[in-house]
């Protein structure tokens, strides 16, 4: 199943690379001008995401609901948990009924494919690796970050071999086709809204093509009953 979605990804990467050339992070205001509304209600996502966090056995490991993932969530013992709230489309009521500012948010910005609380454990490492579909972007708000002895944000997204510090209320609209890896250098949880959205300005071709991928992503998560 590993080898088959590996071939599936590579044949999607190379046809998406073939026709859109942008770079590993692009301009929110023109690719997702959304954006803003969810940096502004920062503070009221990061309590809902607490308060999910204090259930966290319950949250489960990325792996635990693709299994296709478990190289980079399964590689060093220490937990990368996502609460899902949207898939491609396909909203995970009860998860959305818990985190209503965030559901709200989601709900009146159509270009939202998939909206997801990131929480990795104190000193994870997610090694390097890269999406498959170049028809979206991810985005990407601190929440509960912590920082490290100079003050910084001490989980680090190295994204085509630059380093990226998403501080607490900070954004970052990026590629993920990119080859991209995340540490969490800290004895704290790192807490993260992680957003898939809808690519503008794309050829119409490849828009077409897009839009097929995610219904089928959708309806795949919907036979799944992923929650």
């Amino acid at each position: 199943m590993s080898v088959l979605y590996d071939l599936s990804a590579n044949t999607i990467r190379r046809l998406y690379d073939a026709r859109i050339d942008t770079p590993p992070v692009l301009d929110a205001g023109i690719y997702f001008p959304d954006a803003v509304r969810f940096a502004k209600a920062w503070h009221a996502i990061r309590d809902e995401a607490l308060a999910v966090a204090a259930r966290m056995q319950a949250i489960p490991r990325f792996h635990e609901v693709m299994p296709a993932q478990r190289p980079i969530s399964a590689n060093d013992g220490k937990d990368w948990r996502v609460y899902i709230l949207k898939v491609y489309g396909a909203d995970i009521d009860k998860h959305l009924a818990a985190c209503p500012t965030l559901a709200q948010l989601i709900a009146s910005t159509p270009d939202v494919l998939s909206a997801t609380l990131s929480f990795l454990a104190p000193r994870k490492h997610i090694p390097r690796h890269r999406g498959p579909f170049r028809g979206v972007l991810r985005y990407q708000l601190g929440l509960s970050v912590p920082v490290d002895a100079q003050g910084r944000p001490a989980a680090v997204l190295s994204l085509d071999d630059q380093e990226h510090r998403i501080g607490n209320g900070e954004h970052l609209l990026w590629d993920d086709t990119y080859p991209h890896e995340v540490w969490n250098h800290s004895d704290e949880m790192r807490a993260a809204l992680l957003l898939d959205v809808r690519r503008r300005h794309m050829p119409a071709d490849m828009r077409l093509l897009s839009n097929a991928l995610i219904a089928s992503v959708g309806l795949v998560a919907r036979w799944r009953g992923i929650d």
